[in-house]
Protein backbone atom coordinates (compact mmCIF):
# COMPACT_ATOMS: atom_id res chain seq x y z
CA UNK A 1 0.00 0.00 0.00
CA UNK A 2 2.83 2.42 0.72
CA UNK A 3 4.95 1.44 -2.27
CA UNK A 4 2.68 2.80 -4.97
CA UNK A 5 2.27 6.35 -3.59
CA UNK A 6 5.97 6.46 -2.72
CA UNK A 7 6.87 5.42 -6.28
CA UNK A 8 4.62 8.17 -7.64
CA UNK A 9 6.16 10.73 -5.29
CA UNK A 10 9.71 9.78 -6.25
CA UNK A 11 8.93 10.04 -9.97
CA UNK A 12 7.31 13.42 -9.42
CA UNK A 13 10.37 14.55 -7.48
CA UNK A 14 12.73 13.42 -10.24
CA UNK A 15 10.65 15.23 -12.86
CA UNK A 16 10.60 18.39 -10.71
CA UNK A 17 14.36 18.28 -10.23
CA UNK A 18 14.96 17.72 -13.95
CA UNK A 19 12.64 20.62 -14.82
CA UNK A 20 14.40 22.92 -12.34
CA UNK A 21 17.80 21.94 -13.78
CA UNK A 22 16.56 22.68 -17.29
CA UNK A 23 15.31 26.12 -16.28
CA UNK A 24 18.52 26.99 -14.46
CA UNK A 25 20.61 25.93 -17.46
CA UNK A 26 18.59 28.09 -19.84
CA UNK A 27 18.90 31.04 -17.46
CA UNK A 28 22.69 30.67 -17.47
CA UNK A 29 22.76 30.80 -21.28
CA UNK A 30 21.17 34.26 -21.35
CA UNK A 31 23.06 37.53 -21.04
CA UNK A 32 22.93 39.07 -17.56
CA UNK A 33 20.39 41.79 -16.87
CA UNK A 34 22.09 43.44 -13.88
CA UNK A 35 25.47 45.03 -13.26
CA UNK A 36 25.32 47.95 -15.69
CA UNK A 37 27.49 50.78 -14.40
CA UNK A 38 29.66 48.59 -12.19
CA UNK A 39 33.44 48.44 -12.52
CA UNK A 40 33.54 44.66 -12.45
CA UNK A 41 30.02 43.39 -13.29
CA UNK A 42 29.25 39.70 -13.04
CA UNK A 43 29.17 39.39 -16.83
CA UNK A 44 31.37 37.99 -19.56
CA UNK A 45 33.97 40.33 -21.02
CA UNK A 46 33.23 40.35 -24.76
CA UNK A 47 35.87 42.90 -25.75
CA UNK A 48 37.83 42.31 -28.94
CA UNK A 49 40.58 44.56 -27.56
CA UNK A 50 43.20 43.69 -24.97
CA UNK A 51 43.03 47.30 -23.69
CA UNK A 52 39.35 47.48 -22.72
CA UNK A 53 36.62 45.42 -21.08
CA UNK A 54 33.19 45.34 -22.75
CA UNK A 55 30.09 43.91 -21.11
CA UNK A 56 26.70 43.28 -22.73
CA UNK A 57 23.46 43.19 -20.76
CA UNK A 58 20.07 42.31 -22.24
CA UNK A 59 16.65 43.18 -20.93
CA UNK A 60 13.31 43.32 -22.74
CA UNK A 61 15.01 43.03 -26.15
CA UNK A 62 17.34 45.97 -25.53
CA UNK A 63 21.11 45.43 -25.51
CA UNK A 64 23.11 47.57 -23.11
CA UNK A 65 26.82 47.70 -23.94
CA UNK A 66 29.28 49.07 -21.39
CA UNK A 67 32.93 49.91 -22.07
CA UNK A 68 35.42 49.86 -19.17
CA UNK A 69 39.15 50.49 -19.24
CA UNK A 70 41.64 47.97 -17.88
CA UNK A 71 41.41 49.47 -14.38
CA UNK A 72 37.65 48.88 -14.29
CA UNK A 73 36.72 52.53 -14.78
CA UNK A 74 33.41 52.72 -16.61
CA UNK A 75 34.10 54.84 -19.69
CA UNK A 76 30.69 54.77 -21.43
CA UNK A 77 27.51 52.78 -22.01
CA UNK A 78 24.85 52.68 -24.71
CA UNK A 79 21.48 51.05 -25.24
CA UNK A 80 20.77 49.51 -28.65
CA UNK A 81 17.42 48.34 -30.02
CA UNK A 82 16.37 48.02 -33.67
CA UNK A 83 19.53 49.89 -34.77
CA UNK A 84 18.65 52.85 -32.59
CA UNK A 85 21.46 53.83 -30.24
CA UNK A 86 20.84 55.75 -27.04
CA UNK A 87 23.85 57.11 -25.19
CA UNK A 88 23.41 56.47 -21.48
CA UNK A 89 24.57 58.94 -18.80
CA UNK A 90 26.95 56.30 -17.47
CA UNK A 91 30.74 56.50 -17.35
CA UNK A 92 33.41 59.16 -17.16
CA UNK A 93 33.39 59.67 -20.94
CA UNK A 94 29.62 59.65 -21.53
CA UNK A 95 29.79 63.16 -23.02
CA UNK A 96 32.30 61.94 -25.63
CA UNK A 97 30.12 59.22 -27.16
CA UNK A 98 29.09 59.64 -30.79
CA UNK A 99 26.77 57.52 -32.91
CA UNK A 100 26.66 56.83 -36.64
CA UNK A 101 24.39 54.73 -38.82
CA UNK A 102 26.98 53.13 -41.05
CA UNK A 103 30.20 51.21 -40.56
CA UNK A 104 31.56 52.91 -43.69
CA UNK A 105 30.95 56.40 -42.25
CA UNK A 106 32.68 55.54 -38.99
CA UNK A 107 35.73 54.01 -40.68
CA UNK A 108 36.27 57.11 -42.80
CA UNK A 109 36.03 59.49 -39.83
CA UNK A 110 38.44 57.74 -37.46
CA UNK A 111 42.19 58.00 -37.13
CA UNK A 112 43.19 54.37 -37.72
CA UNK A 113 46.52 54.68 -35.90
CA UNK A 114 44.97 55.32 -32.48
CA UNK A 115 41.37 54.14 -32.88
CA UNK A 116 40.70 50.68 -31.55
CA UNK A 117 37.66 48.47 -32.11
CA UNK A 118 36.51 47.22 -28.71
CA UNK A 119 33.21 45.53 -29.65
CA UNK A 120 31.74 44.18 -32.85
CA UNK A 121 28.72 42.08 -33.75
CA UNK A 122 26.58 41.68 -36.87
CA UNK A 123 25.00 45.13 -36.58
CA UNK A 124 27.12 47.19 -34.17
CA UNK A 125 30.74 48.25 -33.92
CA UNK A 126 32.15 50.29 -31.04
CA UNK A 127 35.53 51.97 -31.27
CA UNK A 128 37.55 53.98 -28.77
CA UNK A 129 40.01 56.75 -29.59
CA UNK A 130 42.11 58.09 -26.71
CA UNK A 131 42.39 61.88 -26.66
CA UNK A 132 45.27 64.09 -25.52
CA UNK A 133 43.27 65.03 -22.40
CA UNK A 134 43.01 61.41 -21.23
CA UNK A 135 39.36 61.12 -22.21
CA UNK A 136 38.17 58.37 -24.51
CA UNK A 137 36.18 59.24 -27.63
CA UNK A 138 33.72 56.35 -28.00
CA UNK A 139 32.02 55.86 -31.37
CA UNK A 140 29.08 53.53 -31.89
CA UNK A 141 28.32 52.62 -35.50
CA UNK A 142 25.33 50.55 -36.54
CA UNK A 143 24.38 49.16 -39.88
CA UNK A 144 20.77 48.47 -40.82
CA UNK A 145 19.75 44.83 -41.01
CA UNK A 146 19.33 43.51 -44.54
CA UNK A 147 17.82 40.36 -45.92
CA UNK A 148 19.98 37.86 -47.87
CA UNK A 149 18.89 39.53 -51.14
CA UNK A 150 20.17 42.92 -49.93
CA UNK A 151 16.82 44.52 -49.06
CA UNK A 152 16.97 46.70 -45.98
CA UNK A 153 14.49 45.67 -43.30
CA UNK A 154 14.24 49.16 -41.74
CA UNK A 155 13.70 51.85 -44.42
CA UNK A 156 14.28 54.72 -41.97
CA UNK A 157 17.84 53.56 -41.32
CA UNK A 158 18.46 52.53 -44.94
CA UNK A 159 17.94 56.07 -46.21
CA UNK A 160 20.82 57.18 -43.98
CA UNK A 161 23.18 54.59 -45.44
CA UNK A 162 22.14 55.23 -49.04
CA UNK A 163 22.95 58.91 -48.80
CA UNK A 164 19.68 60.41 -47.55
CA UNK A 165 19.63 62.71 -44.58
CA UNK A 166 17.54 60.42 -42.42
CA UNK A 167 16.91 63.16 -39.85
Amino acid sequence: MFRKPFGFASRTGVVAIAFAALLSTSALAQAPVTGLGQSWPNATDVSVSPHYHVYVFVRDGIRYVQVNDLNGTVRAAVAIADNVVLVLPVGVDAQYVTTQHSFAQSAASENASVTETVYSDSSTRITVTPTSTGAAQVNVATTPPVTPNGICTNPANCSIVSGGTGH
